[in-house]
Formats: structure tokens, C-alpha cells, sequence
């Protein structure tokens, strides 16, 4: 009796096998993500908040045709001054979908206390919806933070779907 049962199994296992590689594939595949947003086809928006002007409002809409992706997070940087505002929360990598004609905000604080003797000085700042676009720098006048934006480990969040969304990441609202 155990000479049929070592005989079987293997006889099982082939046929199993042999079933498994002449089924049908499935068809089903998985959902295509949008293209990366063309730079040509985004408008980018940044603004001071009136009540906390060390903080600013960044903004990009698609206004291309279909939907697309950029960055999960904007890159910021302050004028001349090295590095960019980190990630909260942190783990920025991947990407977010922009619809046809939808808008993405974020907010950006450039200094946690204004007062802080170690704060750095820029002339504006640069805002890009993916790290490898050149994106849209702005002055500090026409942030409307007057001569100057000041700097000292800055922020920025993810984009969200509304500017109040990213304000709460940064304890806004």
C-alpha cells in the first residue's frame, strides 16, 4: 500500500501543476496611473497668510486636458539659502493625483518663531509641484511678507484636496 501512495503523490503534483500552467491568464490588470503632470500645464499660487505671515499658502492647479500626478509633496526653497522645507509629516515619497482642472494646496511655515536670533533672511521663495520642474519662484513683496521672507527649519505639508486640510497639518485651524 505505501508503494502506491509515494507512486501517487508526485502523479498529483504533476497533474495540479499542468492544470495551473495551461489555465487562462486573468485579464484583469491593474489601473494605470495618470502621467506625470506636464509643468506647462500646471499654474502655481503662493501667498502669505495675512494673520500669520510666517506662514504661506501654496497652491497648484492642472489645467491640462486629463488627470496627472506630481510630487506628494512641493519642493520649497528660500531664495539662495541651501536645502528646502522638510516634509510634515515626514515620508513625502510617492506621488498625488490632480484631476482634470483640480486644484492641490499646501502651507509652508518658514520660521517656527520670528524672533529667533538664528533666523536666516531670503528674497522670496521657489515652489515646484514635483522636484524635477523648475516651478514658479516668488518675491517676498508678492508673497507679501515685505522685504524679506524669514527662515529658520522650515516646513511644508503634503498636498491635500483644500487649503483649510493643510492649514490643520500645521495646527492652523
Amino acid at each position: 500500500m505505501r508503494s502506491h501512495a509515494v507512486l501517487a503523490v508526485p502523479a498529483v503534483c504533476a497533474a495540479a501543476a499542468a492544470l495551473l500552467l495551461t489555465a487562462p491568464q486573468s485579464r484583469a490588470a491593474a489601473p494605470a496611473q495618470p502621467a506625470r503632470c506636464a509643468e506647462r500645464a500646471l499654474t502655481v499660487r503662493a501667498k502669505a497668510v495675512p494673520a500669520e505671515p510666517s506662514v504661506v499658502r501654496v497652491n497648484v492647479t492642472n489645467r491640462g486636458g486629463r488627470a496627472c500626478v506630481v510630487d506628494r509633496v512641493p519642493t520649497i526653497t528660500f531664495g539662495d539659502l541651501d536645502g528646502a522645507a522638510l516634509p510634515v509629516p515626514e515620508g513625502g515619497a510617492g506621488t498625488y493625483a490632480l484631476g482634470r482642472g483640480a486644484t492641490a494646496y499646501a502651507a509652508v511655515r518658514a520660521i517656527a518663531d520670528p524672533a529667533d536670533p538664528q533666523a536666516r533672511r531670503a528674497q522670496g521663495i521657489a515652489v515646484s509641484p514635483s522636484a524635477s520642474q523648475w516651478g514658479r519662484s516668488f518675491t517676498a513683496a508678492q508673497l507679501g511678507t515685505g522685504d524679506e521672507v524669514l527662515v529658520w527649519e522650515p516646513v511644508t505639508t503634503w498636498w491635500q484636496p483644500t487649503a483649510r486640510a493643510a492649514d490643520r497639518v500645521l495646527g492652523l485651524s
